[in-house]
């Protein structure tokens, strides 16, 4: 089977969040399953730079006003094809905005002419099947339906985070080459203006999202971000599928970042990347309990909930690393509960990806306090690495961790504290639990080995989107 995944970013070429680890991934974790996804990225700089010469395969001399052509190549081994249009995708800044922080203007018309583009290759390439990867790909599905009809092939549309949807304003409409029947509620209009994500979602043959819970979530008001009337419609067409981590590169056995490797069987080790932790954080060293978060610092992420326990996290006999970036408020709220607790509350303001291994080796629980979480990647690497994870119970946090209720503890399956609700009052109380629970050593290390032994690998990910896409070319 051949399939066209089209997404706007994929590692290890372009990366901005979890969408990025899905897309990459899916190539390899697929292709033992007899599928062949070709990957379709924009010309972004740094894309075409890894991409070398490439080979024009198609090109365009008005693709939405722009010239524009498609090149071919690799990544990782599996067929890459990247869409070559300067004037859209070779500037500075990132892939959605300028250095600044600030949205491109014209995004409207760069992920149009990203997603009609993919439409066309789908069809004129005669893959079997184009899978869709949030807003930025959103109209390819619609594209296909509107525009090929019959010749189509089906289409896969997945969310991995509702709350980036994609819409901008009704006199965009007509620069897309959609046909007039598209301005609809059953097609690409949303509240008087073009929804991308509601579009792919109208037209796909199938929805999925990257958690169960999540896609169950998503059918809420809470959750649904306005469109979970469209998720209720779906049915049974809406499905979830965990996101998987790269065993090769989170591997606390084989982890170069790591001060001292370590398995299951030999969770002393971890003790030298405690120390190592301690001391890179500026933090007191002892045998209390190491919390750690790697985060971005939002209200969605939960960390203004997060900023209001530290107080008692300390006087519990904890201390924390922190690592992650985002709201001022609440880096300034972090910078004073440091200042109040020197050697208790360390602080990495930016992103660094060996310090994110390296606090996972070290540390011994890792707070995922989220409000909402399609997946979540985090406390999959807490599990593979002994941090045992301190979750909010909403969409793949509660996919992924086993709460120490009493019959979990009882049975040696419990993976981690799981809590409802993010408030001060709930989060508070979990980390009490966790900390009881860090001061029964082999209770602990047996949570630790749970998590340990749990397979989150693309191995098991990937065999279902085979089933998935079977499904789909066969209805």
């Amino acid at each position: 089977m051949r399939v066209l995944s089209v997404a706007s970013e994929a590692v290890p070429l372009v990366k901005t969040g979890g969408l990025a680890d899905v897309a990459g991934a899916l190539p390899a974790a697929l292709a033992p399953h007899g599928v062949e996804l070709t990957t379709l990225l924009p010309g972004y700089p740094a894309v075409l730079k890894a991409l070398g010469k490439g080979k024009a395969v198609h090109s365009w001399p008005d693709l939405l006003g722009q010239k524009a052509r498609v090149l071919a190549g690799s990544l990782g081994g599996q067929p890459l094809l990247v869409l070559d249009a300067p004037s859209l995708f070779v500037r500075e800044g990132g892939p959605y905005g300028d250095a600044g922080g600030q949205d491109w203007a014209d995004n409207w018309q760069r992920f149009a002419a990203f997603a009609r583009a993919a439409a066309e290759l789908a069809v004129m390439q005669e893959f079997d099947l184009l899978h869709a990867h949030d807003w930025q790909a959103g109209l390819a599905p619609a594209y296909l339906r509107f525009l090929h009809g019959a010749k189509a092939p089906p289409s896969v549309m997945t969310i991995h985070n509702m709350a980036f949807q994609g819409h901008f304003g009704r006199e965009i409409f007509p620069a897309l080459g959609l046909p007039a029947e598209a301005w609809s509620m059953t097609g690409v209009e949303y509240h008087g203006g073009v929804g991308y994500l509601k579009a792919g979602m109208e037209a796909a043959n199938i929805i999925t999202t990257v958690s169960p819970s999540y896609a169950r979530e998503i059918r809420s008001a809470e959750f649904g971000m306005g469109l979970e009337g469209l998720i209720a419609s779906r049915g049974a067409r809406v499905r979830g599928i965990v996101n998987g981590i790269d065993p090769a590169e989170w591997n606390p056995a084989s982890d170069v970042h790591a001060p001292a490797q370590y398995s299951a069987a030999s969770l002393a080790r971890r003790r030298t990347n405690k120390r190592a932790l301690e001391a890179e954080f500026g933090l007191d060293q002892d045998d209390g309990p190491l919390f750690i978060v790697v985060s971005r610092l939002t209200w969605q992420k939960g960390m203004d909930v997060a900023v209001e326990v530290l107080d008692h996290l300390v006087a519990n006999g904890g201390r924390l690393a922190l690592l992650g970036s985002g709201d001022a408020a609440l880096v300034a709220g972090l910078s004073a509960a440091a200042a109040r607790h020197p050697g208790r509350i360390g602080l990495k303001i930016g992103y660094d990806e060996g310090l994110s291994h390296r606090m996972q080796a070290g540390g011994d629980a890792i707070l995922v306090p989220s409000r909402f979480e399609p997946c979540g990647l985090t406390q999959m690497y807490g599990l593979a690495y002994g941090c045992v994870p301190v979750v909010a119970r909403t969409g793949g946090l509660a996919d992924t961790v086993i709460d120490a209720n009493l019959a979990a503890l009882a049975a040696g399956v419990a993976t981690g504290i799981v809590f409802t609700g993010v408030t001060q009052m709930s989060l508070a109380d979990a980390i009490s639990r966790a900390i009881s629970l860090y001061r029964q050593p082999g209770v602990w290390k047996t949570m630790q080995r749970a998590g340990m032994k749990a397979d989150f690998s693309w191995a098991s990910s990937g065999a279902l989107y085979a089933q998935l896409y079977q499904e789909v070319v066969r209805a």
